[in-house]
């Protein structure tokens, strides 16, 4: 337990020190307990190791393509054996599939990495309820910070690849795509994969966003490309070249 005595007038009492694991927190917050504001500066160290040692991690590989999509795709979906054969493709023909390193749709990706013989990466985020790596991974990161796993994810890919999934997959798409239309990225092939899933948001896209409200250029609108099965994908990686980071 990270709890330290500060000085309040003549009577020391406890103040939680921060970051805190989630045992830590119900803890404090059961105790009554309450960080000071100078100890929320201990959590840079935290954020900078991270990123370190995500960098130096991303140094030791090649050809990443990363692959999102749900973490609650099951097995017997359509999209969950697309995903593996993608997966598939990729690391048969050396590249190194980089996954969130949990289960659905990243646990795919990383089992047709890991069928091919291919490298196989996850980059697991640490919750309260522990997600899981999948037995598929053949090498992983833990992060504590979803931003800092974010960032990992996205630095050195020379493509992205977006199965249907929820709010954390439309975030990660979201950004990747803000971060090219505003020049902070360069332009790189992103595939979202599944007409029924897509059509319905990017119609919304093309016809609010761009059309109605004007807050979109058209050249917004070529920045992805949706596909419906694995080899379409694929075709649109092979054109896609190895980067350094962002």
């Amino acid at each position: 337990m990270q709890i330290f005595g500060s000085k309040d007038g003549q009577n020391m009492k406890e103040v939680c020190r921060l970051p805190l694991t989630p045992e830590e927190r119900a803890h404090c917050k059961d105790a009554g307990l309450q960080p000071r504001m100078s100890d929320l500066t201990w959590r840079v160290f935290r954020i900078m190791a991270e990123f370190v040692e995500g960098f130096q991690f991303l140094s030791t590989l090649k050809k990443e393509v990363t692959i999102f999509g749900s973490a609650r795709t099951s097995p017997d979906n359509r999209w969950y054996r697309e995903a593996v054969k993608l997966g598939y493709l990729l690391g048969s023909h050396d590249y190194t599939v980089v996954t969130g390193g949990g289960p659905g749709i990243m646990e795919a990706a990383n089992k047709g990495a890991y069928d091919s013989g291919g490298e196989s990466v996850g980059l697991n985020i640490q919750l309260p309820e522990e997600q899981r790596v999948n037995p598929f991974v053949k090498r992983s990161r833990a992060f504590h910070y979803f931003f800092t796993r974010k960032v990992i994810l996205a630095a050195s890919a020379q493509a992205y690849v977006y199965f249907p999934g929820g709010f954390g997959t439309m975030d990660e798409f979201f950004e990747i795509i803000t971060l090219i239309q505003t020049g902070k990225s360069e332009a790189l092939p992103i595939v979202l994969v599944g007409h029924d899933y897509w059509d319905g948001l990017m119609t919304w896209v093309k016809e609010t966003m761009y059309e109605e409200f004007e807050a979109i250029a058209r050249e917004d609108l070529e920045r992805f490309t949706i596909v419906d099965t694995a080899e379409e994908a694929f075709k649109i990686i092979e054109t896609s070249t190895e980067r350094a980071l962002f």
